[in-house]
Order: C-alpha cells, then sequence, then structure tokens
C-alpha cells in the first residue's frame, strides 16, 4: 500500500484565495480590455467567493443540518 505524503500548508485556504484574487486583479490592470482580462477577473471573483465560503463554512454560527 503506498502512503501519501501529506505537508502543512503555511497559509490558510483564505488566504491563498485572497493572494490569488488579488494576483488576478494585478495582471488584469496591465491588459487592454479583452478576453484575457474578463477571464482574469472572473478567475478574481470566484477567489473571492470561494473565500468568503469558507469563512462563512468556518463560522461558529453555522449549524449542522438536522
Amino acid at each position: 500500500m503506498l502512503n501519501r505524503r501529506r505537508f502543512k500548508r503555511a497559509q490558510s485556504l483564505a488566504e491563498r484565495l485572497l493572494h490569488e484574487a488579488r494576483s488576478a486583479r494585478e495582471r488584469a490592470s496591465s491588459l487592454p480590455p479583452g478576453r484575457e482580462r474578463d477571464d482574469l477577473l472572473r478567475q478574481a471573483r470566484n477567489a473571492d467567493i470561494a473565500a468568503h465560503i469558507d469563512e462563512w463554512l468556518k463560522s461558529p454560527g453555522l449549524q449542522p443540518p438536522d
């Protein structure tokens, strides 16, 4: 049986997602309007949404379904 190599992340998922969103926005700002810029902005929005969902899931007020 093979063992999986595990490692501890230095940053949380939310931090990595927010960094990815910031990076995509910076790259998009240097591009002229067009498909590539739109794709980068969409990627940034998706990373922001994923970070907010992760934050919501970790919130103490979240109740498990009955």
